[in-house]
């Protein structure tokens, strides 16, 4: 029977319907309020995930073509995220599964980007290694099997996706970012300017952003406004370079440290065309597989979160009803 999926970690309001790996329905609702701030803001996300739960879920619902006496389950993200956008998620998972008596399957957010590659059509079986890469984590993620991953990489300060955001702000860009940074990179000459590429000679597997961003202030400093709103194309073209040249160095360190057969990316920041490209080059060279998903599967969404909970633990009622949400983790994955 069809499982009930629902995604409010942050400022996207999903819910999907699945079949096993099969997805029946995927809708993303994303939030325009908070280009105004630059930035997300919790308490506004939260509002807005209750104004948009139901009609979402009702889109859902009816994508699929079922109702909600067909479902089997619900699946919910559990953390990590902000916790009142998590809770407004929670909540409503509970108030659909409880009258019901269904089960409740908190996932992982992280889980739910590694197992976006379980979905149909051409899905990749474990062992893999998955760079996540968002505006919340950036992580390499070991994958031995569905029910989890071994984190053998990490940021230490900003992730990918923050950094990105940032970087855009400052080119006067719009919010989130990182599309409107690609388009404008695509006109520009990533060696135009110097970046630093952080811990390239750093012989582990975390990352570090925030001393790329700060180049970038420095550099817009020096040029001024005006020769900084004429030179943003090249300021673009070099700022993405150095964050796909640090992620790609550190999945190609992580290679050389075990025998991989493919490579997976997750997280918004996955859905970057020169690091798909660069990846995929990578691989390539290697003779590995590269799995791409879509780039709807790659941003957050409620199918990613129903794939992980095929093989996460279901809370039986009334068990689930004292469950809490969590900011930060993971609590799920190993």
């Amino acid at each position: 029977m069809p499982l009930l999926a629902i995604e409010t970690s942050c400022d996207d309001t999903c819910a999907a319907v699945l079949d096993g790996a099969q997805v029946l329905s995927n809708v993303i609702s994303s939030q325009a309020d908070h280009e105004r701030y630059g930035g997300v803001v919790p308490e506004v996300a939260s509002r807005h995930h209750l104004e948009l739960a139901i009609p979402v879920l009702d889109a859902a619902l009816a994508g699929a073509d079922v109702d909600f006496d067909a479902i089997d389950g619900v699946a919910v993200t559990a953390g990590p995220g902000l916790i009142g956008a998590l809770l407004v998620g929670l909540s409503t998972a509970k108030s659909i599964a409880a009258p019901r008596q269904l089960p409740l399957i908190p996932v992982d957010h992280l889980h739910g980007h590694v197992a976006a590659n379980f979905l149909e059509p051409d899905p990749l079986e474990p062992p893999f290694l998955c760079l996540i890469a968002s505006g919340g984590h950036t992580m390499l993620a070991a994958v031995g099997d569905h029910e989890g991953f071994e984190i053998v990489g990490e940021t230490l300060d900003d992730a990918a996706g923050e950094a990105i955001d940032k970087a855009a702000r400052m080119l006067g860009l719009g919010f989130p970012g990182g599309p409107e940074l690609e388009r404008l990179a695509r006109s520009g000459d990533p060696e135009a300017f110097s970046f630093p590429v952080a811990m390239a000679r750093d012989p582990g597997l975390d990352f570090s952003f925030s001393g790329l961003k700060t180049a970038l202030v420095y550099i817009c400093r020096d040029l001024g406004e005006e020769q900084t709103r004429d030179r943003a194309a090249d300021l673009a073209a070099g700022f993405q370079a150095a964050v796909v040249d640090q992620l790609v160095t550190k999945l190609g360190r992580a290679l050389d440290r075990g025998d991989w057969p493919a490579v997976a990316l997750g997280g918004g920041v996955a859905a970057n065309g020169p690091l798909r490209e660069a990846v995929a080059d990578l691989c390539q060279a290697r003779g590995i597989r590269f799995k791409q998903v879509s780039r709807e599967l790659c941003t957050d969404n409620a199918a990613m979160i129903g794939s992980a909970a095929r093989f996460s633990r279901p809370i039986p009622y009334p068990d689930y009803l004292g469950f809490d949400a969590f900011a930060t983790g993971p609590r799920g994955g190993r």
